[in-house]
């Protein structure tokens, strides 16, 4: 894993908060709520590495927000641990989607191991993208496949950032890597935040991110995403570049050349106005549209505009 873990406690007991964090210190930095609900937009934020849940917390909602949360496809990697009173009879394990839990009193003894074996347990069995816990290549696949075969309409979107590369080779890997983790955050939430249920983020590698969604939202959505873009991206950059508008770095031939500060382009499809049988011919209509957003200057979005004789009305 890159950078420290991060696990989420859900529980209104400041005992076991306190017990949980000095427990866990060494594994993963702990962030505590007293209700699931007001964890949501830090969970869609940040994607974390573990969810624990006190059981004994009265949220009459946790369990249906939690089983919704584990639903999406974005989050059904993410391991939940179940913190368990000893007088308090046991869920049902089959309608909760939990995959384990301890008992409050052996919480010193079981906490740290049952946590890392968690994590270690999802790591294992889910792909996911190490840097921004989203998705990857099999998850997007499957996703696009799932809902071709079931003829539901959508749209994908494909976005990739531009002069990334001289931006990570003049600051650095790690100021790289904090602003691939901004971009997967900046779309997840922008995503969730207009389609909360049914959409999709994928993160394909590298600058290369996904997002699926109803046809109708996309469009104020990949807008929404290049104006944020473009408010955020110059916080990375050191002063004197900021007021230069660009930096100095080697092309990919090794010369040195300015380059102007990284804007995102983004291109969209969907199976509205034409007819897709298998994933691949979808994401190659949706590369060859990001393809031809990257040819125009500065932050944009296009939308595949073609249609075919087969397609929908």
């Amino acid at each position: 894993m890159i950078g420290m873990k991060t696990a989420v406690l859900i529980s209104h007991d400041a005992g076991l908060v306190a017990v949980t964090e000095r427990l866990l210190e060494r594994l993963c930095r702990v962030i505590p709520f007293t209700n699931i609900q007001s964890a949501l937009d830090y969970i869609y934020s940040i994607v974390p590495n573990l969810l624990i849940v006190d059981m004994s917390t009265r949220d009459e909602h946790m369990i249906g927000i939690l089983n919704t949360l584990k639903g999406d496809p974005i989050f059904t990697h993410l391991p939940v641990l179940a913190v368990v009173e000893e007088r308090a009879p046991l869920p049902e394990w089959d309608t909760v989607l939990i995959e384990d839990y301890l008992w409050k009193k052996a919480i010193q003894e079981d906490l740290p191991q049952r946590a890392k074996l968690s994590i270690l347990r999802s790591e294992r069995v889910v792909e996911v993208n190490p840097l921004t816990r989203l998705p990857g290549n099999i998850s997007i696949n499957k996703t696009v496949q799932d809902l071709i075969d079931k003829a539901v309409i959508f749209a994908i979107g494909y976005a990739d950032l531009d002069n990334f590369k001289p931006f990570n080779d003049h600051y650095g890997f790690s100021r790289g890597d904090e602003v691939i983790k901004m971009t997967g955050r900046l779309i997840l939430n922008v995503v969730k935040n207009r389609q909360s249920k049914g959409s999709f983020v994928g993160h394909i590698g590298g600058d290369d991110f996904v997002f699926i969604m109803d046809a109708e939202l996309v469009d104020e959505t990949a807008s929404e995403i290049v104006e944020t873009f473009d408010k955020i991206i110059s916080t990375f950059y050191d002063s004197a570049e900021r007021e230069a508008g660009r930096i100095v770095s080697k092309d990919r031939q090794g010369n040195e050349k300015s380059f102007p500060f990284m804007t995102i382009s983004i291109g969209v499809t969907s199976n509205r106005n034409r007819v897709f049988s298998h994933y691949g011919e979808l994401t190659e209509a949706v590369s060859e549209m990001k393809h031809y957003a990257k040819h125009h200057t500065g932050s944009c979005y296009r939308v595949d505009k073609r249609r075919d004789t087969q397609g929908h009305p």
